[in-house]
């Protein structure tokens, strides 16, 4: 089952390679994050002990990234390739393909390296892709993939130090977020 979405997820970034579209890219930036929720909503073992837990280690996850790149994009308002915007750097794209695929290495990297290799894989591609597409140039996607990496490693990072200790604790309910601190 996992090989089977892992040759899933690459055949779709792949027979999308050719096309001379922002929407092929503007779906594969999501799919290792997709990967993430399919993979636990198929009650493959996650890092993650509940679904809040992933759910707001996730969305911090891409909180960060999208702080940082598009805060990014408001200050250096480098142009595209193609002239169409001043938008360029960092790749927004290759920031949340590659926020994904950290993700899903942390939460389901321990299955198979199939799974990191998959999530990768398709970051990769849809950064590749960008600079095809004439979308970004090299440094932007490389930028946007070292944001990506970066924001998830650091969510991670902070979710190991602070939240799993034995003095935290986390409650994640339908409207509230409740952390208690015991000293």
């Amino acid at each position: 089952m996992k090989r089977i979405l892992t040759l899933l997820i690459l055949f779709v970034a792949v027979s999308a390679w050719g096309q001379k579209s922002d929407f092929v890219d503007d779906l594969l930036q999501h799919a290792p994050m997709g990967s993430v929720f399919v993979l636990k909503a198929c009650e493959f073992e996650s890092a993650s002990a509940s679904w809040e837990e992933l759910a707001l280690t996730a969305g911090c996850s891409y909180v960060l990234a999208a702080a940082t790149t598009y805060s990014m994009k408001q200050i250096v308002r480098e142009r595209r390739p193609d002239k169409s915007d001043r938008r360029s750097f960092p790749s927004g794209h290759a920031t949340f393909a590659f926020a994904g695929a950290s993700t899903l290495s942390h939460e389901f990297g321990h299955l198979s390296p199939w799974v990191t290799i998959g999530g990768y894989g398709v970051a990769t591609l849809t950064a590749v892709h960008r600079v095809m597409l004439d979308r970004h140039y090299l440094h932007d996607v490389c930028a946007g993939a070292a944001i990506g990496w970066l924001s998830s490693e650091l969510t991670y990072y902070l979710k190991q130090r602070f939240i799993k200790s034995k003095n935290i604790d986390v409650n994640v309910s339908g409207h509230s977020i409740d952390v208690a601190i015991r000293l």
